[in-house]
């Protein structure tokens, strides 16, 4: 029975690709596909160690075993093989001849001199589809330039939008263009196999950090874009039109309250036990709220201050949208966190598990793959060996240098 047929088998079983990554955005890219069941397939240099990731720290299981370079690369496979090599180009074009796909988070002018276009590798598989992730496209006056998601921060406008007025720029706390730009890469990767399983035609698919940056400006973009108008920073990370939609201070500490829709405020006001303030016409609709904030957010501390933050999120959880300030360490031992399955056991080659968020993604009687990250090379003899390399093929690219 063919993979889609059999019950219970992960939706993206069958589907093969060849990940030339490193790092964040790339690996995250190919990570959803390799939890929901692709064979994606790491290609690592090693003359230099494989991928970056395995060496950063400050967190490892062991030497060179990376707690950052497993939440990345999970549930995959990995060949220890030189692209530079003539012999290891040789090789990776065999491994594409097989695949479905090849996705790469490369230096924009990198894939054309390696050989990972469409156009050079179409003659061994018309149907490939060549995904590039980059920092600032492969084509235009930036291709060769190197680029970080700090970068793209910075210039997409995002520092003059988190954090304090009258602070210095801040950045997320998490590298959420890499993020972003590895979900898009793998979104478009999948909707271009589609259409290859339909034409038999690959293609190249581009996407960068930049763009992707800023694609994510949203509806700030449309804003200046239509009305001329510049978003910037509010108070206490504060909606910049909906009112409350901010941080207020309770008894203890900090809630978020976000009543973005006008029932919400009505239900507010009564379980602070002020239904009056409905009724006040500085309060009356969202326009009159964002006018009147500043006594608004005066009134709301106040009766906030009443209570702790887990006697208001008692009562009106579920009511109100509201959320405590939760630490890292706070948000993961949540206990609905657990009741959703949130945090799951990957399993190494030794049986040693690691412990990570699971994948958001749930299919109902679907088994998804739950495997560590590979060793450096763990699967080169196995995948060469499937595509009929022999002992002593093998044995000539290790002493070359081609494979590791």
């Amino acid at each position: 029975m063919a993979a889609e047929e059999r019950p219970g088998s992960a939706p993206l079983e069958g589907l093969r690709v060849l990940a030339v990554e490193q790092y964040g955005a790339g690996p995250w890219g190919s990570l959803y596909l390799a939890d929901l069941g692709a064979e994606v397939i790491k290609i690592e240099n090693p003359q230099d160690g494989g991928d970056v990731s395995r060496r950063v720290g400050p967190h490892f299981f062991a030497p060179g075993d990376s707690q950052f370079f497993h939440t990345f690369n999970r549930n995959k496979k990995s060949i220890a093989l030189d692209l530079k090599h003539p012999e290891g180009a040789a090789v990776f074009r065999d491994l594409a001849a097989s695949a479905d796909a090849l996705l790469d988070n490369l230096r924009g002018d990198v894939p054309a001199k390696i050989g990972l276009t469409y156009a050079q590798l179409k003659a061994v598989n018309p149907r490939l589809v060549c995904a590039h992730l980059s920092a600032y496209g492969r084509e235009g006056s930036r291709a060769a330039w190197p680029g970080y998601d700090f970068l793209m921060q910075a210039e997409a406008g995002y520092l003059t939008l988190t954090g304090e007025p009258g602070t210095p720029p801040a950045k997320f706390g998490l590298s959420m263009i890499d993020l972003a730009s590895g979900l898009a890469c793998a979104l478009g990767l999948l909707a271009a196999v589609m259409k290859a399983r339909a034409t038999g035609r690959g293609c190249d698919l581009d996407t960068s950090l930049f763009d992707v940056a800023l694609h994510h400006l949203n509806y700030p973009a449309t804003w200046y874009l239509n009305a001329g108008a510049v978003t910037g920073r509010q108070p206490r990370s504060a909606h910049p039109s909906m009112v409350p939609s901010q941080l207020y201070t309770t008894q203890d500490g900090w809630i978020f309250v976000m009543c973005n829709k006008e029932k919400f405020w009505r239900v507010l006001a009564e379980a602070l036990g002020h239904p009056e303030w409905c009724a006040d016409p500085r309060f009356a609709d969202f326009a009159a709220r964002l006018e009147h904030r500043a006594a608004l957010q005066a009134l709301l501390d106040a009766a906030f201050a009443e209570r702790t933050t887990a006697e208001w999120l008692e009562r009106l959880s579920g009511k109100v949208p509201v959320a405590p300030v939760r630490d890292v360490g706070e948000a993961l031992d949540n206990a609905f966190v657990h009741e959703r399955a949130d945090v799951a056991d990957y399993t190494r080659t030794d049986g040693a598990p690691v412990r990570m968020v699971a994948n958001p993604l749930r299919m109902p009687e679907v088994t998804l793959p739950m495997q560590a990250a590979p060793a450096l090379g763990a699967d080169t003899d196995v995948l060469l060996g499937s595509l009929g390399y022999d002992a002593e093929r093998l044995a000539a690219l290790r002493a070359c240098g081609a494979i590791g």
